[in-house]
């Protein structure tokens, strides 16, 4: 007997990895007295894109466990205007978590993840390389607890309001 194909695929869709605040903390405290290091970026991760892929990647490869903070959909407005995002948060969230790069996604309200670094306390705290380290939002509350704070080189030609406007710019007469 050949082996027949299933009729329908079950898919995974209950987000496994999205965490509130507090739980994302508790990720991090043990990942510390495990003795790995627990790394924190954060981004909008409106259209994903090879950029996005790298960067996070890159910064997945410095510790053990990569938790993203994700603006939420009201926070994107607040940021980038009335017409963004393009994808939801809950999208956007599931999303990220399909990477293998990362494990954990925490959504936050405001403009800057400044309280949320606070309260996380990671071990590493990452951004792009277009940033100076010193201005990066968390930088003193990452060091005062012993953290560092470490900048991956920016990925020239990825971006997503580059890429929404190329879309934009076929579509035009």
């Amino acid at each position: 007997m050949s082996p027949t194909i299933p009729e329908m695929i079950e898919i995974d869709n209950s987000l496994n990895g999205l965490l509130n605040r507090d739980d994302a903390a508790r990720k991090c405290f043990l990942e510390r007295v495990r003795g790995g290091t627990a790394v924190f970026t954060n981004g909008v991760f409106d259209i994903l894109h090879r950029g996005h892929l790298e960067y996070l990647q890159a910064a997945r490869n410095l510790g053990n466990i990569l938790i993203v903070g994700l603006n939420s959909d009201e926070s994107v407005r607040k940021i980038k205007g009335p017409k963004r995002p393009l994808v939801d948060e809950m999208d956007r969230a599931a999303a990220l978590l399909a990477l293998k790069s990362v494990n954990y996604v925490v959504i936050f309200d405001e403009e800057t993840p400044a309280e949320l670094i606070a309260t996380l306390a990671p071990s590493i705290l990452v951004k792009g390389g277009d940033y100076r380290i010193e201005e990066i939002v968390g930088y003193e509350s990452v060091v005062q607890t012993g953290g560092r704070v470490v900048t991956i080189p920016f990925r020239e030609g990825y971006s997503t309001t580059g890429l929404i406007e190329k879309i934009l710019e076929s579509y035009r007469p």
